[in-house]
């Protein structure tokens, strides 16, 4: 029996970025299209299987230690974007800015959608949803040399909406304009241990 669920919700790629000239900045460039591999978006600064544990997961692995990459790719909502910019009180947030992979639009809530959550493209594409991606002080970083005074404020203001990250489980294209079909696994609340 097939566990996960194609939904109604179709979702759109509204633009494909990648950084491949710079891994020490997390700002990312727009492509229009891009192939996607077993390792990310092909040339990212972010690809590859594995990547080195940082902050994020210390409490597991310390820094520095190998680790497979379930970071490959940062997916952001143009809807999120738009929710965090209005409450910076600065006119918007470019995907650039926040190292964004891809910007979609039409999924709700995108930052909540459920971890093992498929994202298919028209090319047969899949991305994995690893999970929610927690907001850092480097985007801000990155805004603040375009609005003076404000960047400080990105963190909590995209608090539950700095979108999710994924892995790659099917290679193919990824173009602007694709549509995104979303596979939903079982949802359930497990919560022993005080979890």
């Amino acid at each position: 029996m097939p566990i996960l669920k194609k939904c109604a919700v179709t979702g759109k790629v509204a633009a494909v970025l990648a950084n491949t000239d710079n891994p020490e900045t997390l700002e990312k460039n727009r492509a229009g299209e891009v192939q996607v591999t077993y390792e990310g978006f092909a040339g990212d600064s972010h690809a590859g299987l594995t990547r080195k544990s940082c902050v994020r997961v210390k409490q597991q692995y310390g820094i520095g230690a190998d680790i497979r990459n379930v970071r490959q790719i940062s997916i952001l909502s143009a809807e999120e974007l738009a929710q965090v910019a209005a409450a910076m009180e600065i006119p918007e947030v470019k995907p650039e800015w926040v190292g964004a992979n891809l910007l979609v639009e039409g999924i709700p809530e995108l930052t909540q959608i459920p971890p093992s959550t498929r994202l298919i493209f028209a090319s047969g594409a899949s991305l994995v949803i690893d999970m929610e991606n927690g907001p850092c002080k480097f985007p801000g970083d990155v805004i603040e040399k375009h609005h003076p005074g404000r960047g400080g404020l990105f963190a909590t203001s995209a608090l539950n909406r700095r979108g999710v990250t994924a892995w790659v489980e099917r290679e193919g294209a990824i173009r602007e304009g694709d549509a995104i079909e979303v596979h939903l696994p079982p949802q359930r609340i497990w919560g022993p241990g005080g979890a």
